[in-house]
Formats: C-alpha cells, structure tokens, sequence
C-alpha cells in the first residue's frame, strides 16, 4: 500500500513538474514578446526548477493534505470544497478561491445551457422559453 501511495506520489509530481516547466515557458515567451528577448531552453528549464524546488515542499504537504481529505470524505476527486477547506485561514485566498469557483460554476453553466439548445434546436424541439409559453397557454385554456 505504502510502495502504491509513492508511486503515484511520484506519477503526480512528475506529471506537476511538466505542468510547471510548461506555465513557465509560456511565460517566457509572452515577457520575450514584449521586452523583445530571448530565452533560451536551459534557461526556462532553470526557472522552471528553481520554482518547483521553492514550491515542491508545500505541493508534497498540500497533495498529501487533499488525499486525506478525499479518503475521510471517501472520494477519489479533489473538490472545490477541498481547496476552500484548506484556504480557510487566509481571508483573500478564500476570497479569490471563491470567486473563481463561482466564475467557472455561472461558465459551466453557460456552456450546458448552450448545448441543451443546440441539441433541442437540431431535434426541432422547443426552447424552455418556448415549453413554458405552451404550458401556461394550456393552463389557460385549461381554467376557462
């Protein structure tokens, strides 16, 4: 169990470091746009540990927080929940936090009310609008 929990520890911050070194080359390349400079592979792969090294103590004590958490809730996934749970202590961390779930929430929502048409759109069904104008026209029918 022990030999399972550090493999996928390992898989994690593996898969974490290149998730790293890629934000920090995208970053390069926009402050090499603008300021007209270069940078080169070694020099991005540098930033990259340096940051990851600076941060790889608080990642190991967070990831193992977020797998506790996950287990006492008997879950596999990592919620918002979790993460505002660990916030908790820093008001403008929860607060960015919070605002950001709420901001993804209202665009995940946009996105199946987008779909939710075009799918009723292409079966020729009606919109909610549409079905509520109908009901409440029935209804009326219904009451005279």
């Amino acid at each position: 169990m022990c030999g399972e929990l550090t493999h996928r520890c390992l898989g994690f911050l593996q898969r974490l470091k290149a998730a790293v070194h890629y934000a920090v080359g995208c970053l390069c390349e926009e402050v090499a746009e603008d300021k007209d400079v270069q940078f080169s592979k070694q020099t991005i792969a540098a930033i990259s540990e340096i940051t990851f090294r600076q941060c790889g103590t608080e990642v190991c004590i967070l990831s193992r927080y977020f797998y506790v958490l996950c287990r006492h809730a008997k879950r596999s996934t990592v919620t918002t929940e979790d993460v505002k749970l660990l916030a908790r202590r820093s008001n403008s961390l929860l607060k960015y936090i919070t605002q950001k779930s709420e901001e993804l929430a209202s665009s995940n929502m946009e996105q199946k009310e987008k779909k939710k048409k075009k799918s009723g759109a292409a079966k020729g069904g009606r919109t909610s609008g549409e079905q509520e104008t109908a009901v409440t026209e029935s209804e009326d029918s219904n009451m005279a």
